[in-house]
């Protein structure tokens, strides 16, 4: 996520225009010359050009007025509380998105191409959300020489996030239940609908830093019979607003994964960098380094944010 909370405005250059009054005498001819110049007839000057009507504006220029700056979920792992404006719409995307996970004798490279979260607001504190991959590449690899690949679309996920505090440069939190429908091939996905909860909350001590926590509870079916069991996850996030509309992330996450038949337990250390183009879109990257044996040693991504 990334948040201009006070995005600079047009700049606009001021000219400063002075006058001096001269002192001259005034003359009977001068006099004359000027009001037979005031009689002129108005038919024959051209008639001045009507201001344009707001309807006139390109429809792909967001009202300023009313529309506020794009507020994203990108590029870290937590989540921002803000919600998409009413009856407007907003794109998070990863462009690429690539990871590596080692373990013992087999390597799993993971690639999502194309990776969109649509939003759109239904008022000012609660939007809906749906997100899948427009094309997941797996791939495996052992050491005796034994590979697969896997290309598919990814599972699709459906969210709503409702803010119910919004104390701006102070405190926001946001609720947001989310349902997961088994799109993706098996492999790719597990075939299974999920669903869970996540609770982000965001604290600005001052302009220039803000702290997000955000924990997470999950409902995942288990690996071996039937039934689920509980996955759980917390988010620390320092976000440092920088000059420029540049934000700088630095983070903390680790995961839970409580099934009956062995705990998986992943963290990482997560750095990245957003850049506020307009302020209506963003440019964001990052990197990702596992800090256990269960989780993707190293994870990159470039993105691209933004609000209609």
């Amino acid at each position: 996520m990334a948040q201009f909370t006070t995005p600079p405005g047009p700049r606009y250059s001021k000219l400063a225009v002075q006058t001096r009054g001269f002192e001259l005498p005034l003359r009977a001819g001068i006099a004359a010359f000027l009001a037979g110049s005031a009689q002129l007839d108005a038919q024959e000057l051209p008639s001045a050009p009507m201001p344009a009507s707001p309807s006139s504006v390109s429809a792909t220029q967001p009202d300023s007025a009313t529309l506020t700056p794009i507020c994203t979920d990108r590029p870290s792992k937590s989540n921002y509380a803000c919600t998409v404006d009413a009856g407007h719409f907003q794109y998070e995307s990863d462009l690429v998105n690539a990871s590596s996970l080692r373990q013992g004798d087999k390597a799993t490279t993971t690639w999502l191409i194309l990776n969109p979260t649509l939003k759109y607001g239904l008022t000012d504190n609660v939007d809906v959300e749906a997100n899948m991959t427009a094309l997941e590449i797996l791939r495996t690899q052992d050491t005796p020489g034994t590979r697969a690949t896997l290309m598919g679309v990814s599972d699709l996920y459906l969210r709503v996030k409702y803010e119910f505090i919004n104390l701006p440069k102070v405190v926001q939190a946001a609720i947001i239940p989310y349902l997961k429908a088994p799109t993706g091939r098996a492999g790719i996905g597990d075939g299974t609908v999920e669903g869970g909860l996540l609770l982000p909350i965001n604290y600005e001590p001052n302009p220039l830093l803000t702290l997000t926590l955000m924990p997470e509870a999950d409902a995942y079916p288990n690996s071996v019979g039937a039934g689920q069991h509980l996955n759980t996850s917390e988010v620390f996030t320092l976000a440092f607003n920088l000059p420029r509309n540049l934000t700088l992330y630095t983070e903390l996450w680790a995961d839970w994964n409580l099934d009956p038949a062995r705990t998986i337990r992943q963290c990482s250390a997560d750095l990245a960098l957003a850049f506020g183009l307009t302020d209506y879109l963003q440019v964001d990257g990052g990197v990702n380094r596992g800090l256990n044996a269960a989780t993707p040693q190293v994870q990159g991504y470039l993105g691209l944010s933004q609000k209609f």
